[in-house]
């Protein structure tokens, strides 16, 4: 059971790196087609906040608490050898890679400060806002 709870906490983990990389991919191609989206509070906060707490994670030198999670589970599950099912060691691949850490914590603080950028650059804007002033701007050009 302990290693089923380690794979599920993997799983989360990917997806969380997944919402930060995914996110940061999304956001230009999201501002470039005008995905309303892309645009709201709660999306490029949560995001920011994520990102954030991976890079503050690096600089203190904290490791992740999903990292840590995993490996309790792994440990209390007593496997020795190929300590993961297949999609556990899958995601391993997918998620950890071998560099100094001060590889990491300069990838991650420029991953924040793209997202702070592009926070900047295109903030939130608020709810029903942005499709109300394209309604209005046609309607304007209309003569009305």
């Amino acid at each position: 059971m302990p290693s089923i709870v380690a794979d599920l906490i993997l799983v989360v983990h990917l997806g969380y790196a997944a919402f930060v990389l995914g996110g940061l991919l999304v956001l230009p191609l999201g501002l470039g087609l005008q995905w309303a989206w892309v645009r709201t509070w709660s999306f490029r906060l949560s995001h920011l906040a994520c990102t954030a707490i991976v890079a503050l994670e690096a600089v203190v030198g904290l490791m992740c608490p999903l990292t840590w999670l995993e490996d309790l589970a792994r440990t209390a599950a007593g496997a020795e050898g190929y300590s993961r099912s297949f999609i556990g060691d899958l995601l391993f691949r997918l998620l950890y890679y071998e560099a100094p850490a001060w590889v990491f914590t300069v990838a991650y603080l420029a991953l924040t400060l793209m997202v702070l950028m592009l926070l900047y650059y295109a903030p939130p804007v608020p709810r029903g806002r942005a499709g109300g002033q394209e309604r209005r701007s046609e309607e304007g050009g209309k003569g009305g």
